[in-house]
């Protein structure tokens, strides 16, 4: 009987082509549910999915289009020099100055996440990491880092290069000011990691404006990280949500 039981697990692909679309539909997907959770703010905010062949190149959204009209078609491949490959869009510069860098410092990150989404903003003003002080909080752990200066709008790619230094083998970093930042070794993973960590901002900010929080155990802390934080468990939090917004907008796959 438990063989029969349905259990997903992340797909194997047999060519670059299979997987590079693949990476583009959850792309895609990642912005439509970004959108409908209130994750825009005008043209900020940006997801990327390094190409699978071309490996110094990724693909992000469009500059100037919304989060909730993105289709696979409307994707744009950009190059190490900033330049579009393919699309009919430009790239927004600070998405090339931050993704750029990131994906070159760490080469097993597949997609980052980044966007002015509230609660992150809001705790980015306080200087403040994220507390082990709820179950969905404790998969950033010891697992996210702290970008100090706020620098102005990134279009330098050095201060790329401090974001990157910043994240460091974290899974997120909180830049001051701005905003939070998540990096995954896949697209659903990415996304997953920055919609629970907006989330946790939220509760963690709720919490304290009610009063003391009650910390977890270090121990307790490290364990559940190890269950809650760990790639294969944000892949398969994300598959809910991919399902939904492909039942209810399925020309995201245009």
């Amino acid at each position: 009987m438990a063989d029969d039981l349905i259990f997903r697990l992340p797909p194997t692909f047999e060519t670059v082509g299979e997987e590079r679309l693949h990476r583009k539909q959850r792309l895609a997907a990642a912005f439509r549910i970004f959108g409908w959770f209130g994750f825009e703010e005008g043209v900020a905010g940006h997801i990327s999915a390094r190409d699978p062949e071309l490996t110094d190149h990724f693909w992000v959204n469009p500059f100037g289009v919304s989060f909730s009209h993105i289709r696979v078609s409307d994707l744009i491949l950009v190059n190490q020099r900033g330049e579009t490959v393919e699309g009919r869009y430009p790239v927004n510069p600070a998405a090339f100055a931050i993704h750029s860098q990131l994906h070159q410092a760490r080469p097993d990150v597949v997609a980052a996440a980044h966007t002015h989404s509230p609660y992150g903003r809001a705790l980015s003003t306080i200087g403040d990491l994220l507390e082990p002080i709820t179950q969905d909080a404790c998969a950033f752990y010891e697992d996210h880092g702290l970008f100090e200066e706020f620098g102005g709008v990134v279009i330098d790619l050095e201060e790329g290069k401090r974001i990157a230094a910043a994240l460091g083998g974290h899974k997120a970093v909180i830049l001051a000011n701005h905003g939070l930042l998540t990096v995954g070794d896949c697209v659903d993973t990415a996304a997953w990691w920055f919609i629970t960590m907006e989330r946790s901002a939220q509760v963690q900010l709720v919490a304290k404006a009610a009063g003391t929080v009650k910390h977890i155990a270090h121990e307790n802390a490290r364990l559940t990280h190890d269950l809650n934080g760990n790639p294969l468990t944000g892949w398969l939090n994300f598959q809910p949500l991919y399902d939904q917004i492909l039942r209810r907008e399925p020309d995201l796959l245009d």
